[in-house]
């Protein structure tokens, strides 16, 4: 399908993830550069990795979306963390000539992390390439019809496979990544943006799926100083208090994620399914928008609308660190 657009590429730009058991510390030590994450838990999480292999599914998912588009430009593919780095493909875009380029960011809403620090690798990775390219970050799409459509399609699926004696009285819980409090006060423009988008794609999902459902919006794979305050609840700690109250089924939707991270493979399909099954509830979980038809055309209607405006300058600023007690 072609778009006739004023870009003259596609950049998609993803977090990145290990492919082989030698590339995991090294991810690690990338992903929490200047955070101040204990050893011990670097280790633990590189304890999850390797029990899948070392491999992380998101490289793979980004190249079957890659795969799956059909925009009419050339697409290109950077990542924050691992190869193949932005800085590598912005350079490359260079060479062959590109002078604007739309970036698809594989995260769907605002805070620092999921839209100011891509926007700052893409800052970064441009002036280390002289001559590069322009390129314009996508807008938010949350709420976009495709990426909610999806996200429904395959929470009516989860919800199918569970038994049909629970099926009706089961809750739908959306997951997104837990982050600190403090980021999650300043996200967007007037502070706040994360969590109430993040809810407003739980409603819109929840509206396609069964309007009268009851739902929750809870936090998982939090990853930092334990004497920083973020998000709660966490997703194990809910699963037990709704069977505490009776729930006798959950359907988990990770409602923050558009591709399977290691944190939904292991934080989601492992530890939270081991805890349903120490409680005897039954649970399924819903899978990521993915290659899903709606969300991979969602990316050529982004392309269509005309071009963003940027965020302010000050939406979305890095979090302070605070110290340690």
């Amino acid at each position: 399908m072609g778009i006739t657009t004023g870009y003259d590429a596609l950049l998609v730009v993803s977090f990145g993830g290990p492919e082989k058991p030698e590339d995991v510390m090294p991810f690690l030590e990338n992903v929490v550069r200047g955070r101040g994450v204990p050893r011990d838990r670097l280790l633990e999480v590189e304890g999850h990795y390797q029990g899948f292999g070392g491999v992380s599914p998101i490289n793979q998912q980004c190249r079957d979306l890659i795969a799956a588009l059909d925009v009419g430009l050339p697409v290109y593919w950077g990542n924050r963390n691992w190869h193949p780095f932005l800085e590598d493909t912005v350079r490359r875009m260079k060479d062959d000539g590109v002078v604007k380029a739309a970036a698809f960011v594989t995260a769907a809403y605002s805070s620092y992390s999921s839209c100011r620090q891509y926007l700052d690798d893409i800052a970064r990775a441009r002036a280390a390439v002289p001559g590069a390219p322009e390129i314009v970050k996508l807008r938010h799409y949350y709420d976009h019809p495709g990426f909610v459509a999806a996200m429904a399609d395959h929470t009516r699926e989860a919800l199918g496979r569970l038994p049909a004696s629970v099926r009706e009285d089961a809750r739908l819980v959306f997951t997104a990544h837990s982050i600190p409090v403090s980021m999650a006060r300043t996200a967007g423009p007037r502070g706040g943006a994360y969590e109430a988008q993040l809810r407003r794609a739980a409603e819109l999902v929840t509206a396609q799926v069964d309007h009268g459902r009851p739902w929750d919006l809870v936090w998982q794979s939090r990853s930092g100083p334990p004497h920083v305050p973020w998000l709660e609840p966490d997703v194990c700690d809910h699963l037990e208090a709704l069977h505490a109250g009776g729930v006798p089924a959950a359907v988990l939707v990770p409602i923050g994620f558009v591709s399977d991270h290691m944190e939904v493979v292991y934080d989601l399909d492992v530890e939270a399914a081991a805890t349903a099954d120490k409680l005897g509830m039954a649970l399924t979980r819903a899978a990521t928008a993915g290659t899903h038809p709606r969300f991979v055309s969602m990316v050529s209607e982004l392309l269509a609308e005309p071009e963003p405006a940027p965020c302010p300058a000050g939406c979305c600023p890095a979090p302070v660190r605070p110290a340690r007690p």
